[in-house]
């Protein structure tokens, strides 16, 4: 998520309380503070968070920095036991949501990793002027901690102990390419308009035993929305959402 400086501090774990979509009975073991006792191996929670095609293998699938929802409950959807990580609370207010830093829970046995969108802000071919010349209030070195930070978050998330996984992110400058541990080119590059998004916001993939998303609907409409959006306190929030079509096609493709 973009230029949130509390991204990368580390939390205690929290399940978000008294959610509209909570599944009773189906969340496992939990702690003293309501907390999954180990959610990446519970087993799954007997059906979709609203009642939708359960799978015939359900997965245990972690959908980090993610707080909008919506690849979580793509996936939900189709009967995985899908759970949502971010420092924010969701914004959907449900309780399959671990309020903390995903390299807190990256060892808890899961079967797929798909991480929504990790901050990108100094890892983006977009953001490398600010490594020569700083934003007004910033200096040189608060933008090159920046930049490791971001690249140490991706290499813990690329190289976690996860068969499947999935990185969605912009293209990177070399900058960042050379910070990120056994790091190799996305396995392809997606837009919003092959998948029913009549946008334009090119977006890598990187992808680990996993196949690149075959386009799902090819429509007309090529708007830079997110790219025009003007400055303001909830840009970020808009920029980082992931579109509801890429979201779907990931969750039928990929389970």
């Amino acid at each position: 998520m973009n230029t949130r400086s509390p991204a990368f501090a580390r939390t205690s774990l929290k399940v978000q309380d008294n959610a509209p979509d909570a599944v009773p009975g189906g969340d496992g073991p939990r702690n003293a503070d309501h907390s999954p006792a180990n959610p990446g191996k519970q087993q799954a929670s007997g059906g979709a968070e609203h009642g939708l095609h359960t799978a015939a293998s359900p997965m245990r699938v972690l959908v980090a920095c993610e707080f909008s929802g919506v690849v979580r409950r793509a996936f939900a959807a189709r009967g995985h036991d899908a759970w949502s990580c971010d420092l924010l609370p969701a914004e959907d207010g449900n309780n399959k949501h671990l309020q903390c830093d995903v390299r807190d829970i990256l060892d808890d046995g899961w079967d797929l990793l798909m991480v929504a969108h990790p901050p990108c802000t100094r890892l983006c071919n977009s953001g490398v002027r600010w490594l020569t010349k700083p934003p007004k209030g910033r200096t040189l070195d608060e933008m090159w901690r920046d930049l490791d930070e971001g690249a140490d978050l991706f290499s813990a998330c690329w190289n976690a102990p996860i068969e499947r996984k999935a990185i969605e992110n912009p293209i990177m400058h070399k900058h960042a390419k050379a910070r990120i541990r056994n790091y190799r080119e996305p396995a392809q590059i997606i837009q919003p308009w092959q998948f029913g998004h009549g946008e334009c916001k090119a977006t890598g993939l990187w992808l680990a035993g996993l196949d690149p998303l075959v386009p799902t609907r090819i429509v007309d409409g090529r708007a830079q929305r997110v790219h025009r959006m003007p400055p303001g306190p909830d840009r970020w929030r808009e920029r980082s959402r992931t579109f509801t079509g890429i979201a779907e096609a990931m969750a039928a493709q990929w389970a």
